[in-house]
C-alpha cells in the first residue's frame, strides 16, 4: 500500500511469473517497497502543499470578509468588493453594480478610481446586469450562449462585441430567502428578496471556467451579497445623512447643551406635527384678465390691403357699422374682365337673334348652325353671370362690418391697420360690449386641475347650484380683494408662450363692484381659487411636494 500519515491513498500490485527464483522475488519486493516509499513521500508533499494553499486561501478570505464589511456606504463597499474580489478570484476584472430603482447602475470596477458611466462599455455592462438581476439566475459564459434566455443572450452578446472578453460571469447579489417561521411553511417555496446588485467577473484571454474559479466566485458572491445588502439597507434608512451628521456632532449631545438640544428638538417636532395635522385653507393661484362677456374678434373675410379705417380706439359702434374698408386690385380686375366678357357675349347673342329673325334669307343648314351658337352663348352668359355674382359677394367682404354693438377695444387701431396687407381670417380688431356683464379669464396650470376638479365635485355634491369661490385682485385696484364664483371650466388645455400648458377658467363677476374707471378690458388679475382645506404643510409647500413626486419619486420607483 501507498500510505500517508492520514490515509491509504493507493495500492501497488505486481504480477510475476510463477517460475521466478526466490532471490529475484526478494529483489522485486525490495524495489516495490522503495517505489511505494517514494510515492508516499510524494503524496505527503502534495497534501502538505494543499493544506498550505488552503490555509493561505482561508487567510485571504478572512481578510476579504473583514474589508468588505468595514463600511456601510454602498459606494465604498462596492469599490472594496470589486478590488478585493479580483485579488481573491485571480481574474482580470471584477465589476459591481447596485440597484437604483428598476435598473442596475455600475458603481465600481476593479483597478479604476472613477467609473465613466457615459462610456459604451459601462452602459452595456449596466444593461447586462439589469437583465440578469431581473431574471435572478447566474450566467457563466465562456463562448456558448445557446442555453441562455433571449434577453440575456442579446445583452451579453452586445457587451462581448464591445469589450472582447472571453469569459463573463454574472452573479446577482442579494440576501438569501429567510427561513420559514412556521413548521407548516417548511415545504412551501419562499421567494428570495430582489437582488440589490450584481457582480460581473471577466477573463480577457482565458475562456476556461475551472472548478477552482467557480468555487472562488461562488464564495466571494456569497460573502459580497451580504455586505452589499447591509450597506444598501443601511443607506435607505429615512434621513440617514441627517442622522449621520447629528451623530458626528458632539456639541449638541454634551451635558451643558443637552437641554437646548431637547428644546430645539421639541420645537421641531411641534412644527412638523403642526405642518402635518393642522388644517389650512387651500388656495390655488392663477393669473388672468378681466374681460366683457360679450366680445367679438373682427376678421378679414378676404385678402387685401387696408384702405380705410373708419373707427378709433374706444369708439362706440353699432352692429352693422363699417369698421374697415379693404382694397383688392386682383379682385377688381377679375370683375372688370367678367363684365367685359358678359357684355361681348350679350352682343353676340343679340346679333344671332337678329339673323334668326329673317328666316327667308337663311337655309336650313345655316339656321341649325346659328341655333347651336345661340344655345352655347346663352349657356356661357349664365356661367358669366354666376361668376360675376360670386365676385360681387367677395367685393362686399372688402367692407368689414361690426358683428355686435359695443366699443372698439383694440389700441391705436388706425396706425395698426392703415395700408397694411391682411390675409383672410386675420384678426383686425376686437369689439366688446363694455356696458354688459363682465367676467374673469383665469389661466390655471394644468397640473393643478386635478385638485380643482375634486374640490368642485365636492361643492356640487353639497349644493348643485353652487361653485368654487375665487378671490382676486385687480392690477388697477390692488388694495381691494374681491370674491366671485367659477361659472365654467374648459375641457381642453391650451399652450401659451409664457405660461405653458394651462386650462381656461371663467369666473362670473358683478360689475357693480367696480368703478367705471376700473372696468378695462384685458386688465391683469391675480386670483386664488378656494379648494377647501388641506394640511398646513401641504398648503404651503404644495409645489415642492409635487416636484418631488413627479421629478424624484416617479423616476426612482
Amino acid at each position: 500500500p501507498v500510505r500517508t500519515e492520514l490515509e491509504v491513498v493507493g495500492v501497488v500490485e505486481v504480477f510475476q511469473r510463477p517460475d521466478s527464483p526466490p532471490a529475484a522475488q526478494k529483489g522485486y519486493l525490495r524495489f516495490l517497497m522503495q517505489m511505494c516509499d517514494m510515492a508516499s513521500d510524494y503524496f505527503k508533499s502534495l497534501q502538505l502543499r494543499s493544506l498550505s494553499d488552503r490555509q493561505s486561501l482561508w487567510s485571504r478570505l478572512e481578510e476579504f470578509t473583514r474589508l468588505i464589511h468595514q463600511s456601510l456606504d454602498p459606494r465604498e463597499t462596492a469599490y472594496m468588493l470589486a478590488n478585493e474580489a479580483r485579488r481573491l478570484i485571480e481574474c482580470d476584472r471584477v465589476t459591481i453594480s447596485v440597484r437604483r430603482g428598476r435598473r442596475q447602475v455600475i458603481e465600481a470596477i476593479s483597478g479604476q478610481d472613477v467609473v465613466n458611466k457615459r462610456s459604451n462599455v459601462v452602459r452595456l455592462l449596466g444593461n447586462l446586469a439589469t437583465v440578469v438581476a431581473g431574471a435572478r439566475e447566474n450566467v457563466w459564459f465562456c463562448g456558448d450562449t445557446s442555453q441562455l434566455a433571449p434577453q440575456i443572450e442579446d445583452a451579453l452578446q452586445q457587451y462581448v462585441d464591445e469589450a472582447h472578453s472571453k469569459t463573463v460571469i454574472v452573479i446577482p447579489l442579494g440576501r438569501p430567502a429567510p427561513p420559514p417561521v412556521d413548521e407548516a411553511d417548511v415545504d412551501r417555496p419562499v421567494d428570495p428578496p430582489p437582488p440589490v446588485g450584481a457582480m460581473i467577473v471577466e477573463q480577457i484571454e482565458d475562456s476556461r471556467i475551472t472548478p477552482q474559479l467557480r468555487q472562488r466566485v461562488e464564495v466571494v458572491a456569497q460573502h459580497g451579497a451580504v455586505a452589499l445588502a447591509n450597506a444598501v439597507e443601511h443607506n435607505e434608512i429615512f434621513l440617514m445623512p441627517l442622522w449621520k451628521a447629528i451623530g458626528r456632532s458632539k456639541v449638541i449631545t454634551e451635558a451643558r447643551m443637552l437641554p437646548k438640544t431637547v428644546l430645539v428638538t421639541g420645537v421641531i417636532v411641534v412644527v412638523l406635527m403642526t405642518l402635518i395635522f393642522a388644517p389650512w385653507p387651500y388656495k390655488l393661484h392663477a393669473r388672468g384678465t378681466l374681460e366683457p362677456v360679450l366680445r367679438r374678434d373682427v376678421f378679414a373675410g378676404i385678402d387685401g390691403i387696408v384702405d380705410e379705417v373708419c373707427v378709433l380706439h374706444g369708439q362706440r359702434v353699432e352692429a352693422g357699422d363699417v369698421l374697415v374698408r379693404l382694397r383688392n386690385s386682383e379682385l377688381k380686375q377679375q370683375i372688370l374682365e367678367i363684365e367685359g366678357q358678359l357684355a361681348a357675349n350679350q352682343k353676340q347673342v343679340a346679333t344671332i337673334r337678329r339673323e334668326l329673325a329673317d328666316l327667308r334669307m337663311l337655309s336650313a343648314q345655316e339656321r341649325n348652325r346659328l341655333t347651336g351658337q345661340l344655345a352655347e352663348l346663352e349657356a356661357r352668359q349664365i356661367s358669366l353671370t354666376a361668376q360675376l355674382a360670386i365676385l360681387r359677394e367677395k367685393e362686399k367682404e372688402l367692407t368689414v362690418l361690426s358683428p355686435i354693438s359695443g366699443d372698439v377695444v383694440t389700441w391705436d387701431v388706425y396706425n395698426r391697420l392703415i395700408n397694411r396687407p391682411v390675409n383672410r381670417g386675420q384678426v383686425l380688431m376686437r369689439v366688446a360690449d363694455t356696458s354688459g356683464d363682465w367676467e374673469l379669464e383665469l389661466h390655471m396650470s394644468e397640473d393643478r386641475m386635478g385638485e380643482i376638479a375634486l374640490a368642485r365635485q365636492q361643492v356640487k355634491n353639497a349644493d348643485p347650484s353652487q361653485d368654487l369661490m375665487v378671490e382676486y385682485v385687480l392690477a388697477t385696484d390692488p388694495g381691494r380683494t374681491r370674491t366671485a364664483r367659477v361659472k365654467d371650466i374648459y375641457v381642453s388645455a391650451e399652450v401659451l408662450p409664457e405660461e405653458g400648458n394651462v386650462v381656461m377658467i371663467k369666473v362670473a363677476v358683478d360689475k357693480n363692484d367696480f368703478d367705471a374707471t376700473q372696468l378695462r378690458p384685458g386688465a391683469t388679475v391675480s386670483a386664488k381659487v378656494r379648494c377647501g382645506t388641506r394640511s398646513m404643510g401641504y398648503a404651503w409647500f404644495r409645489d415642492l411636494i409635487a416636484f418631488i413626486q413627479t421629478r424624484v419619486l416617479f423616476y426612482l420607483w
